[in-house]
């Protein structure tokens, strides 16, 4: 079975939640409190995270901050407020996947379905150049050295490595590391970029492996490759 953390203040969602989650064979614990958040997942284990934006104490970006320092656990965070900057926020922060409230039960079960697909699919390690993928252990590796990578930034760097030098559109990025189904405000996906830069990057500000398309995309370039793209 399947194991979910609930992070959420609203208690009769919890319950909700609780029952039926286990008609699809997911467990599912829950805190309403968010400053007990780490020792929840340390105690329980969860395979995903249900983390709540909106919350006393501590909102979830906050928590969703703290959580990614620890573990590496996917999160789908929900909101009431649906707005796109939470959305880039929340993403930005390292979280997986994102539900506006209010939302069918149904449609969670989908997500968390989806998102543990992609996130357990595995095609073998390989390696590019300076660049090394693990793909079992979801790490990559530059000129020896672990990037840290979150789930977000795991997924755009394979999806570069595995096809250096294709022009990718926005749309094409999001299509591939989040799924057709999930409708995000294309302005993430420059975030999720000048985030990865920042890994990859000797100057972000003047980069050499991502290189920006203009007007069409984005396209990653081998060292050996770099200065190709116009």
């Amino acid at each position: 079975m399947l194991k979910a953390l609930l992070i959420d203040d609203d208690a009769k969602l919890a319950k909700l939640l609780t029952d039926f989650l286990a008609t699809f064979e997911i467990g599912l614990v829950s805190t309403i409190d968010p400053t007990t958040s780490l020792g929840m997942i340390r105690a329980h284990q969860p395979n995903i995270i249900i983390l709540d934006v909106m919350m006393p104490k501590m909102d979830g970006f906050e928590v969703c901050r703290k959580i990614r320092k620890k573990f590496s656990t996917p999160i789908i965070m929900l909101s009431a407020r649906g707005e796109s900057l939470d959305q880039i926020r929340g993403l930005d922060l390292g979280a997986d996947d994102y539900i506006s409230k209010p939302f069918e039960p149904r449609e969670l079960v989908a997500r968390i379905h989806s998102l543990l697909r992609r996130l357990n699919k595995q095609d073998g390690d390989f390696e590019r150049d300076e660049f090394q993928v693990l793909t079992s252990q979801r790490e990559i590796y530059l000129n020896g050295h672990n990037l840290d990578l979150t789930n977000m930034e795991f997924e755009l760097l394979n999806l570069f490595l595995g096809q250096p030098g294709t022009l990718f559109s926005r749309d094409d990025i999001l299509k591939n590391i989040k799924g057709i189904e999930v409708k995000i405000f294309s302005r993430s996906i420059d975030i999720l970029i000048s985030r990865l830069r920042q890994k990859i990057e000797i100057d972000p500000h003047d980069p050499k492996y991502i290189k920006t398309i203009w007007g069409k995309g984005y396209m990653f370039l081998l060292k050996k490759n770099q200065g190709e793209a116009k």
